[in-house]
């Protein structure tokens, strides 16, 4: 009857046949027990307070019953009645560290640190070891301002391996979000990253948040390489290989962003990502093939990220029309923009390269204005668009967008400067033509044919 009493949350008539148990049975310390925790359900606190002193009078001063009670007294903000209770254990156990702890954490919830202090140092001489505790009176140390004594206490508790590598985890978390704003503070860091990484040198956490530290003040090559010993302790974390990987593609390291992805690839291959790198890794070292298997492969594992698939098929793109095979670049470019239909990274290439094959050049002018309106006053999208003018013969509008290009940062650029002095060539300027060729070899980077052009002061294309 009691079960079925219990499961269908009959709980007041659960209570009322316990209070007739304890009554015939007055030593039966298990019913007291039922009995207290029908109380705290119907929230009668104060009755179930009673009823553990009854367990209490018979089986003396208990770890199980002082923590239940003290559990209430929290819940009510007796702060008072929940320190007697902890100097009662203490009384009775005076050789048991944890108990001190509570009651430093009792007197810091009531507003009293000075005797928390007291506590925690009474727990210390107890246990001097304890790292639990060293967190607790860097609390106190902060709660003065005393912020170097704080710091000192962390440093202790870290260096014990018997805190927990979450919990110093947690920590550091804390110190990533407050390092934000005071900088001062990530030599600190910094030095707990240290001390992490030497008390749990088999523990990929440990590595893990030092690179994140490293990572988010760009020191990359440290970065880098806590996240490979993260990795050498535990290759089954996606997330440290993903910022290896970008690690990888930030130092421009593609030989080793190719084989870091290559295994990413065969360890989590349903992710799109790594074959995203790896593909951008292989168009780097000018491996197009292997990169349009990666892309390819890879797209199909994209789900719900529009934006990436775009970038997908951009790169497919890329690398098709490196391979020269025009038309599966083309279609790759066109899925692109059926998905990002303003992504002017796209829009500026496939009209370049669609002009520079001279195909479909209606198509590529529609595209490179378009380009040009998405993201204004880009010296190199000006520039594609001007040229393509230029190869549909336009060249009067061709001199205009040029010569914007040139204005807006594109002095330097020896593509630009070249492009330009083909325009004048064509609208009969040849002297001019002439002298911004000769620039643009000077700066270094122009075509193959900078040099015939100059020497017989003629346009070859």
């Amino acid at each position: 009857m009691l079960i079925v009493l219990k499961e269908n949350k009959n709980i007041a008539e659960y209570a009322k046949v316990y209070e007739t148990l304890v009554k015939k049975n007055p030593n039966k310390v298990e019913f007291y027990y039922e009995l207290a925790n029908a109380y705290l359900f119907l929230g009668k606190t104060n009755e179930a307070i009673k009823t553990y002193d009854k367990v209490e009078e018979r089986t003396g001063v208990s770890e199980e019953v002082s923590v239940q009670k003290l559990k209430i007294y929290r819940s009510l903000k007796s702060f008072d009645k929940a320190i007697e209770e902890t100097n009662k254990l203490i009384k009775a156990y005076p050789k048991e560290a944890k108990y001190f702890g509570m009651l430093g954490e009792l007197y810091q919830d009531k507003g009293q640190p000075d005797k928390a202090f007291d506590a925690y140092n009474d727990l210390l001489k107890i246990d001097p070891n304890n790292a639990y505790v060293h967190l607790s009176i860097a609390d106190y140390y902060r709660s003065k301002k005393e912020n170097e004594k704080a710091f000192e206490e962390i440093k202790l508790a870290f260096k014990s391996k018997d805190l927990d590598i979450d919990t110093k985890v947690k920590i550091l978390l804390s110190y990533y979000s407050i390092t934000e704003v005071y900088a001062e503070l990530k030599g600190d860091a910094d030095e707990l990253c240290k001390i992490i990484v030497a008390v749990h040198p088999d523990d990929a956490k440990a590595f893990s948040i030092y690179g994140d530290f490293l990572y988010r003040d760009k020191k990359n090559e440290e970065a880098r390489t806590q996240f490979r010993k993260a990795i050498a302790l535990d290759k089954e974390k996606y997330a440290i290989w993903n910022q290896l990987l970008v690690l990888d593609s930030d130092l421009n390291d593609f030989e080793a962003l190719q084989k870091d992805s290559k295994e990413a690839m065969e360890l989590f291959p349903n992710q799109p990502v790594p074959y995203f790198f790896n593909g951008a890794a292989n168009i780097q070292l000018k491996k197009y093939e292997d990169a349009v298997e990666a892309f390819t492969t890879g797209k199909e594992f994209v789900f719900g990220n529009d934006l990436l698939l775009a970038q997908f098929y951009a790169n497919i793109g890329d690398a098709q029309n490196q391979l020269k095979n025009h038309s599966a670049s083309d279609e790759a470019y066109e899925k692109a923009l059926e998905i990002d239909p303003n992504s002017a990274y796209v829009l500026n290439n496939y009209s370049y390269y669609l002009s520079l094959r001279k195909t479909n050049l209606e198509r590529a002018e529609a595209l490179s204005k378009k380009c040009n309106q998405v993201e204004p006053n880009n010296s190199s999208y000006q520039d594609t668009y001007g040229w393509i003018l230029y190869q549909m013969n336009k060249l009067e509008d061709a001199k205009i967008w040029i010569g914007k290009a040139i204005d807006n940062g594109g002095k330097g650029n020896a593509t630009l400067l070249e492009h330009y002095g083909d325009v004048m060539y064509k609208l009969g300027n040849t002297d001019e033509a002439l002298n911004y060729w000769i620039n643009a070899q000077k700066i270094g980077g122009a075509s193959n044919l900078i040099d015939k052009k100059i020497a017989d002061k003629k346009l070859y294309e």
